[in-house]
């Protein structure tokens, strides 16, 4: 395996630095994969306190004849500018550079540009199938604990995991928090842009048109007009992504579908290591545990992308 340099977005407002691993014994034009980031600002291995998900995902499937494209996220190296975009969507945040990489990827020489896939961990796996549908045209999407919900509900069950793990003191002051959460999203879908631009949701800088420009692109509805392969992969003691809502979300809106394929992975967390506690008041202390994504993930998805 080697790992070669890229720039992502190279001569654009955003050049983004990144690396594309190359399986060193290819014989034949590679697959390739593109790998995107959940939410938060996030380097390309997609260090999460003491653990690299996208560095080992990328070893992992490029000594599997895969070559791999990851990138520093478009908000880590410029978010200090960006914050104070009130129009910033997940178009700017995340999907234009998705586009870019894969592109990059058709460029090269070594890659087969009809296998082209893209692995969306998280919100990342939220966002791959609108990613495919507005430039990345990939040959098939693997969804790495992410969710058909809206990024609201996602964020509101989350402070509820929160609420019901708490004492009764914290509890009232988290019910408050959500009661206003709640009001706050409730009427984001009512306002103009201009006015979702104007009305900040989370923080100073967190407004409503992030939120209801993603919502108005619901995944639901690109997951319901894919006809390209997918595989759909969940941690069963992920604390982020919900067995529950999510991976059974996905498994309503596309079961009967012969392009899916589905699996779960016992005692695995949001990141596809073992989980420790799988509490989501716990997730700093997990992640600060150095681990190892499970070797069976790496080869399921290398597998699954041999056979597409």
């Amino acid at each position: 395996m080697a790992d070669e340099k890229v720039v992502i977005g190279a001569g654009t407002k955003y050049p983004l630095n990144g690396l594309l691993s190359i399986p060193s014994d290819a014989k034949r034009l590679a697959p390739a994969v593109v790998l995107v980031h959940g939410s938060g600002p996030a380097n390309m291995d997609a260090k999460v306190g003491n653990n690299y998900f996208f560095k080992e995902l990328a070893e992992g499937l490029s000594e599997q004849g895969i070559a791999v494209i990851r990138y520093d996220k478009r908000t880590l190296v410029y978010g200090k500018t960006m914050k104070y975009d009130t129009g910033i969507s997940v178009k700017e945040e995340t999907i234009e550079d998705a586009v870019l990489a894969a592109n990059l990827l058709r460029q090269d020489p070594r890659i087969d540009s009809n296998k082209i896939f893209i692995i969306g961990h998280s919100m990342g796996g939220m966002l791959a199938p609108r990613i495919d549908a507005e430039g990345g045209n990939f040959a098939g999407i693997i969804i790495m604990a992410g969710s058909p919900r809206k990024l609201e509900e996602i964020m509101i069950s989350q402070n509820n995991q929160v609420l019901n793990s708490v004492n009764k003191l914290l509890r009232i002051i988290v019910k408050k928090q959500i009661a206003s959460l709640s009001a706050k999203f409730e009427n984001i879908y009512s306002m103009s842009d201009e006015e979702a631009k104007a009305t900040s949701v989370l923080g100073k800088y967190g407004k409503a048109y992030y939120f209801k420009e993603m919502g108005e692109h619901p995944a639901s509805q690109y997951l319901k007009e894919l006809e390209k392969p997918m595989f759909i992969l969940q941690g069963e003691k992920d604390a982020q992504s919900s067995m529950e809502k999510d991976y059974n979300g996905y498994k309503e809106l596309l079961a009967d579908r012969p392009n899916v394929s589905f699996k779960v992975y016992p005692e695995m967390n949001h990141l596809f290591m073992p989980a420790i506690y799988g509490e989501i008041l716990k997730l700093q202390k997990e992640y600060r545990v150095a681990q190892h994504v499970d070797q069976q993930v790496i080869h399921d998805i290398a597998d699954w992308i041999h056979s597409i």
